[in-house]
């Protein structure tokens, strides 16, 4: 794993302002802790984290988290999507995303959800990829600046379980 870059993209990304779990300045030695902790999920099969390279650096990231129960393997989170602020806009997101979910019908996951900070372009990602919103809830989580704002509830069927609601993977 790629841990020192990881983390170098983590920090960039909470400094840019994406509400992706962590408050603003990211002390990069935790950065790189929380990229550690990773590796133990991603040994036990129940992470899968995909990157995207540039000349110099990484540019973005996504990961899938898989549920240890037996009645939800059919499902995956998709986690963690992050683009580097020197490499958005050029389809590195929509790349990542497309990536993880065929990912995940490779590992036979038939759904997907995720969270997404409600009006942020990430969600205009989500959308546009085929993604169906489910609701939002209100002041469920905190930028990196500390406000609270709405988080964005998204699915997406795909492989065998793809429904009318779902774009085909490769599309």
């Amino acid at each position: 794993m790629f841990v020192e870059e990881l983390a170098d993209l983590l920090t960039d990304t909470v400094d840019g302002g994406a509400s992706i779990g962590f408050l603003a300045p990211l002390d990069r030695r935790a950065a790189v802790a929380w990229w550690e902790e990773r590796a133990a999920a991603m040994s036990a099969g129940r992470l899968a984290v995909w990157v995207a390279r540039g000349e110099d650096r990484l540019l973005g990231t996504v990961s899938l988290a898989f549920p240890d129960k037996p009645n939800s393997r059919h499902r995956a989170e998709v986690v963690k999507l992050m683009v580097h602020r020197d490499g958005r806009g050029q389809g590195i997101g929509r790349t990542l995303l497309t990536t993880a979910e065929a990912g995940a019908v490779a590992a036979g996951v038939t759904l997907l959800h995720l969270d997404t900070e409600t009006d942020s372009s990430a969600e205009s990602l989500y959308r546009s990829a085929g993604w169906t919103r489910l609701g939002a809830i209100p002041d469920y989580a905190a930028t990196p600046s500390g406000e609270l704002r709405p988080t964005t509830i998204f699915y997406k069927h795909v492989g065998a379980g793809a429904g009318a609601d779902a774009v085909a993977v490769g599309t």
